[in-house]
């Protein structure tokens, strides 16, 4: 991946955390009673997603 889109992705993932530790603390403060086991596993899938590009960034930087 080239320098600037390699800083896109990481400008990305970067928001992409922070809707998702937002969505967290939604969740936690008690917002959405209704929606919180799907939010719930929409946070977590999110933060899996997340750690997965960050891991094949990290393995393809690597070589």
């Amino acid at each position: 991946m080239t320098g600037s889109s390699s800083d896109d992705l990481k400008v990305l993932l970067q928001q992409l955390d922070a809707d998702r530790a937002w969505l967290l603390q939604q969740i936690d403060g008690g917002r959405w009673p209704d929606l919180r086991l799907d939010l719930a596993a929409l946070e977590r899938e999110l933060g899996q997603m997340i750690s997965r590009v960050v891991e094949l960034e990290e393995e393809s930087g690597a070589r």
